[in-house]
């Protein structure tokens, strides 16, 4: 004798949803004593806190997420939207303590500094 039960899902289930990106602080420009170079940004990546674990990190593509002033069409958005994204990649790593150096398709403005910066999963090297 075989019952077959069909198992039912509660009705309150829901697929967790996660982020597909590491959190980074943009600490700021790469420079010298006297001199500041714009065109490269200076990141500290969360929990990434000695050079050796920033290598996973290398070629991931990064994005400043910010909102303007005036709504414009977004790509694949219905309706108007305020939200802008400044993209980059990471570069290389920057010293001992697990900053990274990322090269961003248009400089960042310098009110970014000390703001989020999102650190996407990919590409993927492994």
């Amino acid at each position: 004798m075989t019952s077959s039960k069909k198992v039912e899902k509660p009705q309150g289930s829901y697929i967790k949803k996660g982020r597909l990106y590491v959190k980074a602080a943009f600490t700021g420009f790469r420079r010298g004593k006297r001199n500041q170079h714009e065109n490269t940004a200076l990141l500290k990546l969360d929990g990434v806190n000695t050079r050796r674990d920033t290598n996973f990190y290398l070629g991931k593509r990064c994005a400043y997420v910010y909102k303007a002033k005036n709504k414009t069409l977004v790509p694949g958005q219905k309706r108007l939207n305020r939200v802008r994204i400044l993209w980059g990649k990471v570069t290389r790593a920057h010293g001992k303590s697990g900053s990274v150096r990322a090269k961003f398709r248009r400089n960042l403005p310098p009110k970014a500094i000390g703001r989020r910066i999102r650190v996407m999963l990919y590409p993927s090297r492994i």
